[in-house]
């Protein structure tokens, strides 16, 4: 069984807080394109595995991303945020059931495992609509690295997950 490491965590923590506020104040571009197409900010956000979204609003939502690549960016800001949210909020229950019973445990692992796959998923989904080559590497890197983890984000490679941001930030012109 995998040990937590309360100062891995809290480091993991740190440098995932920071990269979701990096990517929540790194442009307006994202806020623009989500007010001029709400849909397509809906279906990455809500959707999951075990929560699919209605198979007419995923259509829309991925025709109204589709070669758009100033949306599919704002897509992956919002998604990266959501993600470093998720992951501390994750962090946070980890450590809360730390001295609980094995199911407490269990469930906040699967949760955990649910939401990694979730943002890896929505990367190489939104890598698949992007016309952009750049682009359509960085995300499926990112999607790549992300999937790697298998749920367990004890084993994130900050380092790695940076340069990733930096990739998507510079194929989308914010670098």
């Amino acid at each position: 069984m995998h040990r937590f490491s309360p100062r891995h965590g809290l480091a993991v923590c740190a440098a995932l807080g920071l990269l979701a506020l990096t990517a929540a104040c790194s442009s307006d571009d994202a806020t623009d394109a989500a007010a001029a197409n709400p849909s397509a900010g809906a279906v990455g956000a809500t959707a999951s595995p075990l929560n699919p979204p209605d198979p007419s609003v995923a259509a829309a939502a991925d025709a109204a991303l589709s070669g758009n690549t100033k949306a599919i960016c704002a897509q992956a800001q919002r998604a990266r945020t959501t993600f470093g949210e998720q992951f501390v909020a994750n962090q946070k229950l980890k450590i809360d059931n730390a001295s609980k019973d094995a199911a407490a445990k269990k469930a906040a692992a699967d949760k955990s495992a649910r939401d990694v796959n979730s943002f890896s998923y929505a990367l190489a989904d939104m890598a698949g609509l992007t016309t952009d080559a750049p682009l359509k590497k960085a995300l499926t890197d990112m999607s790549a690295q992300v999937k790697a983890l298998k749920g367990d984000v004890g084993k994130l490679d900050t380092e790695k997950m940076d340069a990733f941001a930096v990739k998507l930030d510079k194929a989308c012109g914010k670098a």
